[in-house]
């Protein structure tokens, strides 16, 4: 990419704020070196890298690569043999650190995870714990190496310690004892790296021993007394010893490091690549940007774009296409629209892309891999080369044609400006037209009247403007693809108090076909914001139905959740009534063995019957409807219902209770059951209680009783705290029940407790002739302590 064009879209601030995200010196060189690629396969490879980054910043949060320090040079003299000072080790041991909380980062689960393009870089990071361990064991900071650190250096300094303390036992006798009245000051001080005393020069033959110096005024010499020289010799001696025994540390770690080199050298390499690709995410994180598609046909379709360097919370996105159904875009519309920085957006969009960046533009977003990108824009005039406006881009120009080819894009910033109108009209369609023709995919923005109809009236070529609010005075920075823009000088004099007459004369000096041409436009403008408004209202529309038939179809499938409860409510009430019914037929037949074993008399047989005539009817009174109150065909008033009142909702064959007074239309709520339902006053009735009217028995001429049984007996008899008495007898009425209801197969809860119920229960099963087969349940139907039972069909 040439560099003009770089600095005219403003790259080098991109790179600015990419360099910013690295952590480590490398890692910005890295982002300051960065360039657009013509590579497709590794424009693409750097975009899956960027994006498999942001996905694991959103999933663990950001890794820092701060502690990474160049250890190229420290590599080098490992290699040659030579000994690391202190801070080249700690330089060492901090990548190496890096390395383990980067290792500890890259890890997933693979159960819930799957691996992405960074997964092997992550994998080939080799932390040498054992490495970084032995240099903090052994160094504790660029100044101290630990006491540990060898047995030598130890022994060496526990010696150096009791010999200072000696030294300083002997001096203090001295600075409590005879020579206290010939010292200066009673402190020890240090001189040449030796101790010694303080004392004043017309005593120095007091005090015998060695002069090391003395003050600036020279009353004060400062000696070390005889009886330290050997001591202070020794601790000499001891220092210059532990300086070697610390030279043996660091040539053993030196050693160690040594080994891993190649090592060393793969992990620094892939802990800049890393830093590299993780400040590409960062970025794009930091402008909501998206990973771009690519092509090699010229194909840019960039949805809901943001200049990146203009704050996302007052740029305006837009939607642009180039190299489709047209391959040269013309836009125009007045001063401060926008128009340029749409052709920035592109630009820099484009350079952005081929450069592994995402980009701040919508998902699916479009570009083109692109060879060369040209950008003619700014003013460039040149005093020292007494260069105008028009003569810098005319330079300009002319080296864009004489270099472009089908593979670049060109960008013109007010392409013609900066001299006479007509010839300036004249240039510019000829240049747009002489790419037009070698399929150069361009974009260049206008005021001229002329680019506009060459655009409506060469195939291949659009207009485009940016919406201009002439109410308000301000442009909307919309980009509107297919209309060309008005300059709109007229209405934004006028606004701006401009006096009409004015006005009037300025238009009067504009040709018919350039005003007819404006009113066009101006005609185009009026009928976009119309259908454009028409289109939000139908979507709106479409909103508005789509909502109405979810409601619908949720109320749809709460009537048809009512319907299925009363049925099932019903069916139990019925099971209830048969039950009765059975119980009451069960009792006659065994009074009436009763009295035939017994020879009871026929006055009491009589009375018997009579008493059970008496239940019976008493039973079917209870299964009886109760008549209505309300008359078929009356109509209610709203002083006819209060709150809690039973009525029928006639349309929906449900019964309920009012919960509000009818309004104002006559519409009201009535609970039914769980569900709560608007109804009209007309569609209601009123009723009390109602009992399920279900005629199970009947008596025929005979005098018989007529039974039924009813195909809905329960599917499960708990007989948990029962006796195995007790049980035996309730299951044996129970699975009676339910053979008579046709049910293939019932559940018995007994428990598992002792086991004397489940083994009672089985006993009992294993002489039923109606039983097919029964088992234990299995898991999620009880375990044992449930027994499944089979009837025999």
């Amino acid at each position: 990419m040439n560099e003009k064009a770089l600095k005219a879209l403003e790259y080098d601030k991109i790179i600015d704020q990419l360099t910013a995200k690295a952590s480590s010196p490398m890692g910005k060189n890295l982002c300051k070196d960065l360039k657009p690629c013509c590579d497709l396969e590794q424009i693409q490879t750097m975009q899956t890298q960027t994006k498999d980054a942001l996905s694991r910043l959103f999933q663990k949060g950001t890794l820092s690569f701060h502690k990474v320090k160049d250890i190229r040079g420290s590599i080098k003299r490992l290699e040659i043999g030579s000994t690391l000072g202190i801070g080249e080790l700690l330089d060492i041991c901090s990548v190496l650190e890096n390395t383990a909380k980067a290792k500890s980062y890259g890890r997933f689960d693979r159960e819930t995870e799957t691996c992405d393009s960074l997964d092997a870089m992550f994998q080939n990071l080799e932390p040498l714990t054992p490495l970084s361990s032995e240099i903090r064991r052994c160094i504790l900071s660029e100044e101290e190496i630990s006491d540990d650190a060898s047995p030598g250096l130890k022994q060496v300094r526990r010696s150096m310690k009791i010999t200072n303390d000696r030294i300083h036992s002997q001096l203090n006798s001295l600075l409590n004892g005879s020579a206290r009245s010939y010292l200066q000051d009673g402190v020890i001080t240090m001189r040449n790296s030796r101790y010694c005393l303080p004392v004043k020069a017309e005593y120095k033959g007091q005090v015998p021993g060695m002069i090391h110096d003395q003050s600036s005024t020279g009353s004060t010499l400062f000696i070390e007394p005889m009886s330290v020289v050997k001591l202070n010799n020794d601790l000499r001696q001891l220092e210059i010893q532990e300086q070697k025994e610390i030279e043996i540390v660091l040539s053993d770690l030196s050693e160690q490091a040594a080994q891993y080199q190649e090592v060393l050298t793969d992990n620094l390499n892939i802990l800049i690549e890393l830093d590299f690709i993780f400040a590409r995410a960062g970025l794009a994180l930091e402008h909501n940007a998206s990973e771009p598609q690519f092509n090699t046909d010229g194909k840019i379709q960039l949805k809901k774009a943001r200049h990146p360097l203009i704050h996302k919370k007052q740029v305006v996105p837009i939607d642009i296409r180039l190299g489709d159904d047209f391959d040269l875009l013309v836009v125009t519309g007045p001063n401060t629209g926008g128009k340029t920085v749409s052709l920035k957006t592109v630009g820099l969009l484009t350079l952005m892309g081929q450069s592994g960046l995402h980009i701040p533009a919508g998902d699916h977003s479009v570009l083109s891999v692109f060879e060369e990108v040209y950008a003619d824009i700014g003013d460039e005039q040149s005093i020292e080369q007494s260069l105008s406006t028009f003569s810098s881009h005319m330079t300009n120009v002319v080296s864009f044609l004489e270099k472009a080819t089908d593979k670049s894009l060109v960008l013109f910033d007010e392409l013609g400006a900066g001299t006479d109108p007509t010839e300036g009209a004249a240039l510019a369609i000829a240049i747009l037209s002489h790419l037009h023709r070698q399929g150069v995919r361009t974009m260049a923005t206008t005021h001229y009247s002329e680019l506009k109809v060459y655009a409506l009236s060469t195939p291949g070529v659009e207009n485009a403007s940016c919406e201009f609010d002439v109410e308000t005075l301000r442009p909307t920075y919309r980009l509107l693809i297919g209309v060309p823009g008005k300059s709109n000088a007229f209405a934004i004099s006028s606004k701006l108090g401009l006096p009409d007459f004015i006005i009037e004369k300025a238009k009067e000096q504009i040709s018919e076909q350039d005003e007819s041409f404006e009113d066009v436009i101006s005609k185009l403008e009026a009928s976009r914001i119309t259908l454009e408004k028409e289109q939000l209202e139908i979507q709106q529309y479409k909103a508005e139905i789509e909502s109405l038939k979810k409601q619908l179809e949720e109320k749809q499938e709460k009537f048809d959740a009512r319907k299925e409860k009363i049925i099932r409510e019903a069916n139990e009430q019925a099971h209830e009534i048969l039950r009765e019914a059975k119980e009451y037929a069960d009792q006659t037949m065994k009074t009436f063995h009763k009295f035939q074993k017994e020879h009871i008399s026929t006055a009491d047989v009589e009375n018997e019957r009579q008493n059970l005539r008496k239940k019976m009817s008493k039973l079917e009174k209870n299964m009886a409807m109760k008549p209505k109150k309300s008359q078929p065909g009356k109509r209610l008033r709203p002083s006819d219902l209060s709150i809690g009142a039973s009525v029928k909702i006639i349309s929906m064959n449900l019964t309920g209770t009012v919960s509000t007074k009818p309004d104002a239309k006559g519409n009201l709520f009535v609970q039914t059951g769980i569900f709560r339902t608007q109804v009209h006053l007309s569609d209601l009735e009123l009723v009390d209680e109602v009992v399920v009217n279900t005629p199970l028995m009947q008596r025929t001429r005979a005098g018989k009783i007529k039974m039924s049984k009813s195909a809905n007996v329960s599917t499960e008899i708990n007989l948990l705290g029962k006796t195995v008495d007790e049980a035996i007898a309730e299951l044996d009425k129970y699975l009676d029940d339910a053979y008579i209801a046709h049910l293939s197969s019932v559940r018995i809860v007994h428990g598992k407790g002792t086991g004397a119920l489940r083994k009672g229960v089985h006993n009992y099963l294993r002489r039923q002739k109606h039983v097919a087969a029964y088992r234990l349940g299995e898991f999620g139907e009880g375990d044992a302590g449930v027994t499944i039972v089979e009837f025999k069909k």
